[in-house]
């Protein structure tokens, strides 16, 4: 069994890495199909996506819904437990956003999707 010594780590472990936070925050907003998370995410490659999605739901983060339609479709959401994460994934948003209002002067200079309704769920 790990051992970890403060819960930063395992939050960091569960959430952390390049996409995980970005497609967590995404899912924020509602269940979404993969190629909507592909939009929002364009450096995403969807062999990448698709890993992220899978640890996310064998951590029990993320609801993997699969319609047995022509063409097939699938949509992911947060579980209940998922949304637990909503005040993290809020709290390193405004963070970020405030972290960039200290360095640039003004974070609409840097952040691509300022001011649109992306962060207005806030």
């Amino acid at each position: 069994m790990k051992k970890y010594r403060i819960g930063v780590e395992v939050t960091l472990e569960v959430i952390g890495g390049k996409w995980k936070s970005i497609i967590l925050y995404h899912l924020t907003t509602g269940r979404k199909r993969t190629s909507e998370l592909r939009k929002l995410i364009p450096a995403i490659t969807q062999k990448v996506l698709t890993q992220q999605l899978r640890e996310l739901e064998k951590d029990g983060i993320v609801n993997r819904t699969v319609y047995y339609e022509i063409p097939p479709k699938v949509e992911y959401e947060l579980s209940e437990y998922g949304l637990s994460l909503k005040t993290v994934l809020d709290s390193f948003c405004m963070w970020g956003e405030n972290h960039l209002d200290k360095v640039y002067g003004d974070k609409s200079a840097v952040l691509e999707c300022w001011p649109d309704d992306t962060y207005e769920h806030i």
